[in-house]
Formats: C-alpha cells, structure tokens, sequence
C-alpha cells in the first residue's frame, strides 16, 4: 500500500501587533522599582486604583472586601530580558523569565491578587500591591479560586 503525505494546515501567522488599553493607573507611596517587594505581601503598601471614567461602569459589582486580581503593565519592565537571577540572588542560575515572576520580560503583565479595601467613586484603595506609582492598570479580573485565576 502506498503511502501519501497529507498537506498540514499551516499554523495561523502571530499578529505584529495588539494593542492594550489601560484602564487606570496605579497611586502609590512606592516612587521606584528599588523601593518595591518583590510580592504584595512582603511588605507592599495599600494604593489607589484610578479608573478611567469611560470605564467606570465596569466597576459594577466590586464591592468592599472583594478579593480581586489586578493586571498592570509593568512600564518600566526591560523587554528585551529573558533570563534573569530568581530574586535577583546573584548565586541563583540564570533562569528564563516565563519560569520565573520577574517583571522584566518581553510582555511585562503583573498580576497582582489584592483586597478592595475602600472605595471612592472611580477609585478603589486596594492592597498590598508592590506595583510603583504611574503603573498603568490594563485589566481587573475577580478572584477564582485558590490561584487566583
């Protein structure tokens, strides 16, 4: 019997581009990279979440006490890394970064799970959140689970 090769459907091209919109921004006592945690909860600070007006109405249904997950965009992320030292520990080996939480990464997200502590109008005092003051908020999704996603 002979053998026939079947053509694969080849794979859909990877768009150049996608464009993120941010919803928000971070307000924050932490200035700079070198004053924040590594994680929320050793030690970050509470902040306010400004959202947009134009989104405003897609707070409906956040309440106080809410756990929830913020997706930032880590601005002053370096995109071109892609292995890095855990933790910064110089003793580490070199690890890639989508193995790791670095925020240096070609798409630098940051998911940060925090508790809605106070609410006003557009803004939402949130917390512990190790992300710097200015950090654009792209998303805001609600806590599921034990993983947060």
């Amino acid at each position: 019997m002979a053998r026939t090769k079947t053509a694969t459907k080849p794979a859909a091209p990877i768009a150049a581009d996608h464009r993120l919109h941010a919803i928000g921004v971070i307000r924050s006592t932490l200035k700079s990279r070198s004053e924040a945690p590594r994680q929320g909860r050793e030690g970050a600070p509470d902040a306010w979440l400004e959202v947009r007006p134009s989104v405003a109405k897609g707070l409906d249904g956040i309440a106080v006490g809410d756990e929830i997950v913020v997706v930032t965009w880590l601005h002053q992320a370096r995109r071109h890394v892609l292995e890095v030292r855990p933790r910064g520990d110089r003793r580490r080996r070199l690890t890639g970064v989508f193995a790791t939480r670095s925020p240096d990464r070609p798409n630098p997200l940051g998911l940060h799970p925090v508790t809605v502590k106070r609410i006003d109008g557009t803004r939402l005092l949130i917390g512990p959140i190790e992300a710097i003051d200015g950090t654009p908020v792209v998303d805001i999704k609600p806590m599921l689970g034990r993983l947060g996603v």
